[in-house]
C-alpha cells in the first residue's frame, strides 16, 4: 500500500523522459538493491542490502523502517542521475568552448 502510494508520488512529480526514466525509480522503490545494480552502483547496492536486514527487523515495531531502504535507493539513483546530466552539460560547453567576446544572452 506504501509503495504503491510511493509510485504514484514519483510517477506525478514530473519527471520527464517517459516512462524509461520513471522505470528505474520504481525498480528502485520496490527492489532497492536490484534497481541501484541496474543504475551502476554496486557499492550502494551492497550498502542497501546490509541495510535491509536491521530495517526488517526494526520494522516490526515501527512499521516506517520498511520504508527507509526504498528511500535510501531512490534518492541514491537520483542523485546519480543528476550528477550524469551535470557531467553531459560539463562536457557540451567545454566541447563548444568559449562565446566569443561581443556575445550577450
Amino acid at each position: 500500500m506504501l509503495e504503491a502510494a510511493l509510485i504514484r508520488t514519483i510517477c506525478m512529480a514530473g519527471l520527464k523522459g517517459g516512462p524509461r526514466k520513471t522505470m528505474i525509480y520504481i525498480l528502485a522503490a520496490l527492489l532497492p538493491p536490484l534497481g541501484l545494480l541496474v543504475n551502476a552502483q554496486p557499492i550502494s547496492a551492497l550498502v542497501n542490502l546490509v541495510m535491509i536486514v536491521p530495517c526488517i527487523l526494526l520494522g516490526l515495531i515501527f512499521p516506517l523502517f520498511f520504508l527507509v531502504p526504498s528511500a535510501h535507493a531512490v534518492i541514491a539513483v537520483h542523485m546519480k542521475r543528476t550528477e550524469r546530466r551535470q557531467r553531459e552539460v560539463i562536457e557540451a560547453i567545454e566541447r563548444s568552448g568559449v562565446p566569443p567576446r561581443d556575445w550577450r544572452p
